[in-house]
């Protein structure tokens, strides 16, 4: 029986204490995690965090040592065939039959969750449709380059309407427009309601993208945390002028710690957006010529920073 949120509805992705190793080596040491339905959580750490090795789990193809992990209400162990109806998985690398046309792929894809071939046509053609590929429709997979191969992998995993997405490394060589559109659509996917784990290290893309992340390391979550929780943490901040001479004096007569950063910038440590607007506006009446102000670093990756020094 699936475990329901207390509204009735469906959880998206629950984890507890998972650990899974192979041989002497520990991949998952202790994981907790939670990615609601309606949100996208990113998880994000260095490699050999764990992080794929999670996904697999969840995804139903590795059996954990130890914990507990419900996707979409159910067990991923002892209810594999539930799990896989509603979630959808989408690898690093995409692995398909090169002799297939993309609309072939899906339509194997289709057939192996059952969908009525009568509803087949419809939407594998809404997905190519999504993941701009009508035009190779008809045409092998072997053709395709890697972003384009990732953008099918993504239709792939969305064929029947999952309630649940895993996506490890979607963006992975993708082209900066493919990017944007891959953005609005996973932004769109949670919008309707379903629940978005998506792994990667283009960390700049999941700040606009992610609702929510889970940081690990060493197969350990060391922070769980909003976006907005993130961002109100202090961070650097860089100013840049015209000359950066008046910029650091007049930082100096605050008594604001600066570092500079050459030719015409400098770095500051600041705890807010309204801080940071503060020291703007005194900046500008002190005569100082800034020409911008900004966060030296995203939110993600300087929490990223932050929490794995010892990159590991």
């Amino acid at each position: 029986m699936a475990s329901t949120t207390p509204d009735g509805t469906a959880p998206g992705i629950q984890v507890r204490g998972v650990r899974r190793t192979f041989g002497d080596v520990v991949a998952v040491d202790h994981i907790d995690l939670e990615a609601p339905r309606g949100k996208v959580t990113a998880l994000v750490g260095p490699n050999g965090a764990g992080k794929t090795t999670l996904l697999l789990v969840l995804a139903t193809l590795l059996v954990p040592d130890a914990g507990t992990a419900l996707v979409a209400g159910f067990d991923p162990v002892t209810d594999p065939r539930a799990v896989r109806a509603r979630s959808g998985w989408m690898p690093d690398t995409f692995g398909t039959w090169e002799s297939l046309t993309c609309v072939e792929v899906l339509q194997t894809v289709a057939d192996a969750y059952r969908l009525p071939r009568a509803a087949h046509a419809g939407r594998i053609d809404e997905l190519l449709t999504l993941v701009h590929l009508t035009e190779y429709a008809r045409r092998p997979t072997q053709v395709l380059s890697r972003g384009q191969k990732q953008r099918l992998g993504l239709a792939r995993a969305l064929v029947h309407d999952p309630d649940v997405l895993l996506l490890d490394e979607p963006a992975s060589g993708l082209d900066p427009r493919s990017r944007i559109e891959l953005r609005g659509i996973v932004r769109d996917l949670a919008a309707a309601g379903k629940a978005v784990l998506v792994s990667s290290h283009v960390l700049a893309e999941l700040d606009e993208m992610a609702d929510a992340a889970v940081v690990v390391a060493r197969g350990r979550t060391v922070r769980a945390e909003s976006l907005a929780e993130a961002a109100a943490a202090r961070r650097a901040w860089r100013i840049r002028a015209l000359d950066a001479a008046p910029l650091l004096a007049a930082l100096d007569a605050r008594g604001t710690p600066a570092t500079p950063v050459p030719p015409d910038a400098a770095e500051v440590e600041l705890g807010s957006d309204a801080e940071a607007a503060e020291l703007l506006a005194a900046l500008v009446r002190d005569g100082v010529p800034v020409v911008a102000i900004h966060p030296a670093a995203g939110v993600l990756e300087q929490t990223y920073l932050t929490l794995t020094e010892d990159r590991r």
